[in-house]
């Protein structure tokens, strides 16, 4: 039996220990030789590595581990490298979510301003590392989930337009999916999606059930609406204090799908459709970097410091034996409800995995470029979709013709993301302003050159020289 080389770019990420951990839990599924993470943040990535150090010597012991910042150690002869980078860091996370509040625009990590500042620096810096992976791994899969995707889907298709081993994705539609199919008593294992739009801002249009073919959005949809005020209020009372943004974003999504009744949006549709609302979810002073930095990054460093004091896990309360079938060692049902503590984010990739190394052409939403996908989109659009995924090309399905409402908004949003890129490549500091005025959530060309020019004093080193 094969088994896999891998590497995680972005190491030293929140993210990583739970994708460590699902890797020891699916070992039989996807057997490994070696897994190593890479990243520059040394010391970020120092508490997550000798957490890891711990993990694989007790559930995998015949698994190499280690980290490293040496890029030849980390990616020569690899098979899939998982990309989790975060360009600029959380320093420069914060200016992008803050300085937009300004100038009274939306402060938010992937969407409107703060998107198209991390874009700016996750381009140049994607384009490196995926040279540098080709230099020691010329046919290793690269399966990139760092943000903002849509924008590093549109670079890297220009850049690579030949290499077919590259595959954007994201979690967020799976997240849509498990919060609201056990409404109809679903799981997202056993619905076939279809799916169409731009990363961060797409809709579900159809959620067909495996064993009938049976369209089951209609009946979710009738249910929301039939029961929307008791779900309004269970909402509600999830919501703890008014910084919990995700409590928040999902009460307001549901209200959205009560506006909206004939499709399942993505949660960053809200950004577009209701930037006055979005608007409000946090201040100036206080942002999603706030909230991650006092809570996930803070949790999830104590548990990998705690883990690698105690120099063990099993017989501790962080013992993982209980999520591994002694008989088979696999997860019955690979779904984020069979994996108690384990986030979507790893579940999804290693769904994306499994289906390349078995060939199973399961179906995933991918980014891809459109050509003929939606035939009255832009054919170069690289569009977020469902697609079957096999050991040697991604496929997706055809989807149709988009309407007028979500082409007009897609088209839009392609034209301001496309503006940057070129303004990346070509350093055009008018593209640049182009692209932050064709913003839907930034909307005032004035209001974009002040933003402009403050992140260009944030992100100095960062940023290409523009002229």
């Amino acid at each position: 039996m094969k088994k896999y080389s891998v590497v995680i770019c972005g190491g030293g990420s929140t993210y990583t220990p739970d994708m460590l951990e699902l890797l020891c839990i699916i070992r039989k599924s996807f057997p490994l030789r070696k897994v190593v993470l890479y990243d520059c943040a040394e010391e970020r990535q120092k508490i997550v590595g000798e957490f890891g150090k711990v993990l694989f010597a007790e559930y995998c012991e015949d698994v190499e581990f280690g980290y490293t910042t040496s890029k030849e150690e980390a990616f020569r002869d690899i098979d899939f490298a998982f990309v989790q980078i975060r360009a600029g860091g959380m320093e420069l996370r914060n200016q992008d979510e803050k300085i937009p509040y300004r100038y009274g625009c939306i402060g938010q990590e992937t969407c409107g301003a703060g998107g198209l500042a991390y874009g700016l620096r996750s381009v140049p810096q994607m384009i490196e590392l995926i040279r540098d992976i080709r230099t020691y791994s010329g046919d290793s899969w690269i399966i990139n989930y760092s943000n903002p995707a849509a924008i590093v889907a549109e670079a890297t298709k220009r850049v690579f337009p030949e290499d077919k081993k590259i595959i954007n994705i994201c979690d967020m539609p799976t997240s849509v999916l498990d919060r609201y199919l056990p409404l109809i008593g679903k799981k997202r294992c056993e619905i076939q999606p279809i799916y169409f739009g731009l990363n961060h801002f797409g809709w579900f249009t159809k959620l067909l059930d495996k064993k009938t073919g049976e369209d089951l959005l209609p009946k979710l949809l009738e249910y929301i609406q039939a029961n929307y005020e008791r779900l309004h209020k269970e909402f509600e009372d999830e919501i703890q204090g008014e910084t919990d943004h995700w409590g928040i974003t999902f009460l307001n999504h549901l209200e959205m799908i009560r506006d909206f009744p004939y499709s399942l949006p993505n949660t960053y549709n809200l950004y577009y459709l209701y930037p006055n609302k979005s608007y409000s979810h946090y201040r100036a002073d206080y942002t999603r970097y706030d909230e991650v930095i006092g809570g996930r990054e803070k949790n999830v460093f104590s548990f990998c410091k705690e883990i690698a004091a105690l120099g063990r896990m099993k017989g501790t309360k962080y013992d993982i034996s209980q999520k591994i079938d002694p008989a088979t060692e696999v997860v019955a049902d690979m779904t984020v409800d069979s994996m108690a503590y384990n986030d979507v984010h790893a579940a999804y990739l290693v769904e994306l995995v499994l289906s390349i190394i078995n060939n199973a052409h399961e179906f995933a939403l991918v980014m891809v470029k459109n050509d003929g996908i939606c035939p009255n989109l832009d054919p170069e659009m690289m569009l977020e979709a469902t697609c079957l995924v096999g050991s040697q090309e991604i496929m997706p399905l055809c989807y149709g013709t988009v309407p007028q409402f979500e082409k007009g908004l897609l088209e839009n949003q392609f034209a301001c993301e496309k503006l940057l890129v070129d303004a990346i490549f070509e350093k055009d500091d008018l593209k640049l302003l182009q692209a932050f005025t064709e913003n839907r959530i930034v909307r005032d060309a004035e209001a974009a050159k002040q933003i402009i020019a403050d992140f260009k004093k944030a992100n100095e080193g960062y940023w290409p020289e523009f002229h």
